[in-house]
């Protein structure tokens, strides 16, 4: 369910074009983000380093001159606070229904609007470059078209591109990625693969969590871990020298 649009689409963009291509980013509240990651983080910790990982993700999309814009989809309004420092629209829900329900809630606003197609791409994706974004909408075909990033594991849908926005049913989790193959090519549309370093590795289990501290970046959140000794505790617990 939708509450409020709370900054409508910005009309001096212009009309929709082949070009108009939005950014969807849903969130979860901050208060009880990343929960997989409990065993190594406590929830003050989980809640810094999600706030960080958004900002990345914010930060990045803001930098992508190909996007017409970037739409939060939340329920949270420290996270719409954060979105509005960086010129993002906001969707307010009346409750979180998961990431999937968030982008078919975008897909079908945009598409109301007239919008040509949207990328959607999850918060914690801080290793995901402007680049890589940029890389994936050169590579996307003119409508109806379907482009996707896949996970580090092949299992899960990073980014997906879509023209029209609502062209392909969503369903996002550990195993979108053959699904969404699937469904595209059921529509008689073969769907694009580009696969990024940066964009395919999301923060969801302590695993990952090491990974990421294991390749220093420029980001807030491994500047965050870092500063605040997690990065250490995670790695001396990963060469077997100490404990979490």
């Amino acid at each position: 369910m939708i509450i409020q649009d709370d900054n409508r689409r910005d009309q001096t963009r212009g009309p929709s074009t082949d070009g108009d291509i939005w950014a969807v980013l849903p969130v979860k509240d901050i208060e009880g983000a990343k929960g997989r990651l409990s065993p190594v983080l406590s929830p003050t910790e989980r809640q810094s380093l999600f706030r960080a990982m958004l900002e990345d993700v914010l930060e990045v999309l803001s930098a992508v001159r190909r996007l017409s814009g970037v739409l939060l989809v939340t329920k949270d309004q420290h996270v719409c606070n954060l979105g509005q420092r960086f010129a993002a629209r906001t969707l307010t829900e009346s409750e979180n229904q998961g990431q999937t329900a968030a982008v078919t809630l975008a897909a079908k606003t945009l598409v109301a609007e007239g919008v040509h197609g949207m990328i959607t791409i999850p918060a914690d994706v801080p290793l995901a470059t402007s680049a890589e974004i940029n890389a994936l909408l050169q590579a996307h075909a003119s409508a109806p078209a379907i482009t996707i990033a896949p996970a580090h594991n092949e299992l899960g849908s990073n980014a997906v591109v879509c023209s029209p926005p609502d062209i392909l049913p969503l369903c996002f989790g550990d195993n979108s990625f053959l699904p969404h193959l699937k469904r595209a090519r059921q529509l008689g549309i073969e769907p694009r693969i580009v696969s990024q370093p940066g964009l395919s590795l999301d923060i969801d289990t302590p695993e990952d969590l090491v990974s990421f501290v294991q390749r220093p970046s420029l980001t807030r959140a491994f500047a965050y871990l870092r500063d605040s000794g997690i990065a250490l505790r995670l790695t001396t617990r990963a060469d077997g020298t100490g404990t979490a």
